[in-house]
C-alpha cells in the first residue's frame, strides 16, 4: 500500500509499480494488471493509478493502448531516471474546482459592467478560435485569471495564477492535455456561457455551481480521455466470444 504523506501519491504510486517493472515482477512485452487490480494492490484511488500511469508514459516505461490496455515497453525511464513529478492532474482539477467555485461566488458580487465586458470578449475568443484548441485554451486561462481579478483580493488572484502555473510546469500534465485534444475535448463555450451568466446575475450561489459544474465536467472528460479499462473489458468480451464460436465449430 502506498504511504499517504508529503510526496505525491501517484509518484509513489508510479515509482511502486516502476519498481515491479524493473524486478521483472511487470516484464517488457506484457501488460500491467488492470486498473482496478492495481488501485486494491495500492491502496489508492483509481484516478491515482490514472495519474501513475501517465507518469510512467511520460517516463517511457508504458504504453497506453487504448484497445489492449496499457504494456510495459521499458525496465528503466529514459535518460535513466524518472521524469519530473508536478502536482497531479486530477489532483489539481479537484483543488481548482475547490478554489475557483469560491472564487467565481465572491466575483458575483464585486464584477461591473466593465468586468463583465472583459470577460465577454475572452469568451467570444474562444468562439472564434474554433477547433484551433491552442488559442481557446489561452482565451480559457485568461477568463478564468479575470474572474480571480474581479474580486480584487490580491491572494485569491495569486491562488488561481499558482493552480495555473503548476498545470503549465507539469510533464504529465501536458501529455493528459495532449491525450485530451486527441479525443475532442476542448474548453466548452456553454459551461463558460453559463459561468458569465451567473456573475451577470450577480448571483454568488450560481456562479459557485456554475463553475463548480464546469470543472467536474473537466475532470470527467480527460478521466474518459484516458480510460483503457472499458475498452479493454470490450475487448476480452470479443475475444471470449470469438472463442466460443471457434469451439461450437
Amino acid at each position: 500500500m502506498a504511504r499517504k504523506g508529503s510526496t505525491r501519491l501517484y509518484a509513489q504510486v508510479a515509482a511502486g509499480i516502476a519498481a515491479r517493472i524493473a524486478s521483472g515482477e511487470y516484464p517488457v512485452g506484457r501488460r500491467l494488471p488492470s486498473e482496478r487490480e492495481l488501485a486494491q494492490l495500492f491502496g489508492v484511488s483509481r484516478p491515482s493509478i490514472r495519474e501513475a500511469i501517465i507518469a510512467l508514459e511520460v517516463d517511457g516505461l508504458v504504453d497506453v493502448r487504448m484497445s489492449s490496455g496499457v504494456h510495459v515497453i521499458a525496465s528503466e525511464p529514459q535518460g535513466g531516471k524518472a521524469a519530473m513529478t508536478g502536482v497531479g492532474p486530477f489532483e489539481l482539477l479537484e483543488a481548482r474546482r475547490a478554489i475557483e467555485a469560491e472564487v467565481c461566488a465572491l466575483a458575483a458580487t464585486r464584477a461591473t459592467d466593465e468586468d463583465l465586458a472583459g470577460l465577454r470578449a475572452l469568451l467570444d475568443e474562444m468562439i472564434a478560435a474554433g477547433p484551433d484548441y491552442v488559442t481557446a485554451e489561452e482565451a480559457d486561462h485568461r477568463f478564468h485569471l479575470a474572474i480571480a481579478d474581479v474580486t480584487r483580493n490580491s491572494a485569491m488572484t495569486a491562488a488561481v495564477q499558482s493552480l495555473w502555473d503548476a498545470k503549465a510546469r507539469s510533464p504529465q500534465y501536458r501529455l493528459l492535455s495532449r491525450k485530451a485534444h486527441e479525443a475532442g475535448v476542448f474548453p466548452r463555450i456553454d459551461e463558460h456561457a453559463a459561468i458569465l451568466d451567473a456573475l451577470s446575475s450577480r448571483d454568488p450561489n450560481a456562479a459557485r455551481e456554475a463553475m463548480r459544474s464546469h470543472l467536474t465536467r473537466v475532470l470527467e472528460s480527460l478521466l474518459q480521455a484516458t480510460e483503457v479499462e472499458e475498452a479493454e473489458r470490450l475487448r476480452e468480451q470479443v475475444e471470449a466470444r470469438r472463442r466460443m464460436f471457434i469451439a461450437a465449430g
